[in-house]
């Protein structure tokens, strides 16, 4: 049964060093005030934003026209949500009354059946649920709903909830198997996910049910997407081809690959793996599994970043990776953090862990800068400035980070996970504590009835050197699960003073079940060696290059270090390569010996052979380009082998 090797993963766990911490710290100081200033429209130069003033004009408290997307509603829903993780672990009873004084907003904001969508209450009222495709009316109620469930586990405060769960009755009402029901789905996913999360708090089985409802619709002939279109009087659209990119093109149960808009996808699988657990539907999960497959095997990024083609944002076909126009939306690697960790709660397997692991420090990571008040929309993989004015398929990519977008889906997206980072660290089943991420941090646990604190510290992902601490009050019995990396080929445990010979089992946790006392230390070396990485040859982009990798860290060459025209840097397959700190970014480098192969003429085409000039590559972290000025950058580079 699922549920019986299930893992809960635990809320409250509180950072207390590294990189994730840092990181953490930058969202509360930096981040979550800077959003607020731009939800306000008070950053001078960025896109406005006018996301609060919708609401106050929705809930007839101004005047004025409604501004933004028409999911700008969800902007506000993700900023409430990274707040309620901040106050989890960092009270702030300021921050807090604010939070309380939109939420009330959202609250004058809703209308009278229960209905909270500022741009249908303040520009077309009367069209209400006629183009679930297109209007992201079920998608800004997921996000809202996420935002209630989460400020009621922090605060206590149940307002926001209440004023989701007459939405949800509201929808219930509207949408469901009745004869008089509308029989519809989201064109974009997330309310799904929202849903199943509500119902954990809720225990109402209608929640469920709902989730459990758009799940199964989906696909179904005939399309619901054409009977909507034909009562409104159009004609179906084929707009972005047809309906795989909803998801759309056949039922759920059915579908093996991924396809589509890359973030809708990681939503609705994220729900997929919820219901399947809590209905504990093996199908289901099979389906998951399948999916899981496709993606992580064919249609991602080094990076972890997914979805490469930019007109629809999402999936092409198996290898099609290419790296100057990769989309690979922030949100979509944020959304596979998503959907790992549920797969992780069915089946602790490092195969889960360590894509969300890749994903975080790489796809996640990159899409805000080091100072928290710029932002990456689109992560690609090769970054050429005069490349992406001069060419009209680059339009999308942007050599340097932004201020604000109009839609701006991807900033409150990454505040929302890395203040909730730390609740992908651990998680507790029927067989013990897990511990998927290595990050310096505490967390308390409950174990038959007795408490107990485990104490992780480690300047991980930089240093490989891990060490577990546990408190208690009394001596007892349970399992410890401790993921080995995938990309670690010689890990050496120490329990209590004595070395343990680590044999890795097939789904990657090394277990250590034994009588706990207070004061136990494990300590966990995950050797990090530079690691040379080699792409499918069937990737066509990256044959004849290779790329460095350390520890989970990816990472890539920039100009700042290099100089200009990157394509030209060559890696010996000798080249010694060193590890040493970089000055400026205070994270470690990777410096060795290239060669930098140059035309010997001016011409644009010769018969005489390049030149090789000897040179040091470094290169640093992928999540940190872009953090010294304008310039060139590549993950991949030229291969030079014997």
């Amino acid at each position: 049964m699922l549920k019986e090797r299930a893992t809960q993963f635990i809320q409250k766990v509180k950072l207390t060093g590294g990189l994730l911490a840092e990181r953490a710290d930058v969202v509360r100081s930096e981040v979550l005030p800077y959003q607020w200033r731009a939800l306000n429209d008070q950053i001078p130069g960025a896109e406005p934003s006018h996301a609060i003033e919708n609401l106050r004009i929705a809930a007839g408290e101004a005047k004025g026209e409604f501004h933004g997307m028409l999911w700008q509603d969800s902007d506000v829903a993700k900023w409430l949500e990274a707040v309620a993780y901040s106050l989890m672990t960092h009270p702030d009873p300021e921050l807090e009354a604010r939070a309380d004084e939109v939420i009330d907003l959202v609250g004058r904001a809703q209308q009278s059946d229960g209905y909270l969508n500022s741009y249908f209450t303040v520009v077309a009222p009367d069209r209400r649920w006629t183009n679930l495709r297109d209007n992201h009316e079920l998608y800004c109620a997921g996000h809202f709903i996420e935002a209630a469930v989460a400020y009621y586990q922090a605060t206590g405060k149940d307002e926001l909830l209440k004023i989701m769960c007459r939405f949800v009755d509201h929808i219930a009402s509207v949408f469901g198997p009745g004869e008089n029901q509308k029989r519809g789905y989201p064109g974009h996913e997330e309310i799904e996910l929202a849903l199943i999360k509500l119902y954990r708090v809720t225990r109402d089985r209608r929640h469920l049910d709902l989730a459990k409802f758009f799940i199964e619709e989906r696909g179904r002939q005939p399309h619901y997407f054409d009977l909507e279109a034909e009562a409104r009087g159009e004609k179906p659209s084929k707009r972005l081809g047809d309906y795989w990119y909803h998801q759309a093109h056949m039922p759920v149960r059915e579908q093996t690959t991924a396809v589509g808009h890359a973030v809708r996808a990681m939503y609705l699988y994220t729900a997929v793996a919820d219901l399947a657990l809590e209905t504990e539907d093996a199908e289901l999960l099979q389906v998951c599994e399948r999916i899981w497959d496709n993606v992580v095997n064919r249609r991602m990024y080094i990076t972890a970043g997914i979805g490469s083609e930019a007109r629809w944002e999402g999936f092409t076909i198996d290898y099609d990776l290419p790296s100057d126009t990769a989309y690979a939306e922030t949100c979509a690697s944020i959304g596979l953090v998503f959907w790992a960790q549920r797969m992780l709660q069915i089946t602790p397997d490092r195969k889960y862990a360590d894509v969300m692991e890749r994903a975080l420090y790489n796809g996640v990571l990159s899409g805000m800068s080091l100072e928290g008040t710029k932002f990456f929309y689109v992560n690609p993989l090769s970054v050429d400035p005069e490349i992406c004015k001069g060419r009209y398929d680059h339009h999308h990519v942007k050599p340097t980070r932004q201020g604000w977008f109009g839609c701006a889906c991807c900033p409150p997206n990454i505040a929302r996970l890395l203040a909730s980072i730390g609740q992908y660290i651990y998680s507790q089943g029927k067989d013990g504590l897990y511990m998927h991420l290595f990050a310096a941090s505490e967390a308390t646990f409950a174990i038959g009835g007795s408490r107990v604190k485990l104490v992780q510290q480690t300047d991980y992902p930089w240093d490989g050197t891990v060490r577990i601490k546990l408190e208690m009050d009394a001596p007892l019995g349970f399992g410890l699960n401790i993921r080995i990396p995938g990309w670690c080929d010689d890990p050496k445990l120490v329990v209590c003073g004595e070395s343990i010979v680590v044999t890795v089992p097939q789904d990657g946790y090394v277990r250590i079940h034994r009588t706990w006392t207070s004061g136990d230390e494990v300590v966990l070396e995950l050797p990090m060696p530079v690691t040379k990485v080699w792409a499918s040859t069937r990737v066509s982009d990256n044959v004849g290059k290779v790329a460095l990798q350390r520890g989970p860290v990816v990472y890539c060459v920039e100009e700042a270090d290099n100089g200009p025209n990157l394509a030209e840097l060559w890696l010996p397959a000798d080249a010694e390569l060193r590890v040493e700190m970089d000055p400026v970014l205070k994270v470690p480098a990777i410096v060795g010996q290239g060669v930098r192969r140059v035309s010997s003429s001016d011409a644009l085409y010769t018969t005489e052979r390049p030149v090789d000039k000897p040179c040091t590559i470094r290169a640093i972290p992928y999540f940190m380009w872009d953090n010294r000025g304008l310039g060139e950058m590549r993950v991949w580079i030229n291969d030079l082998t014997k």
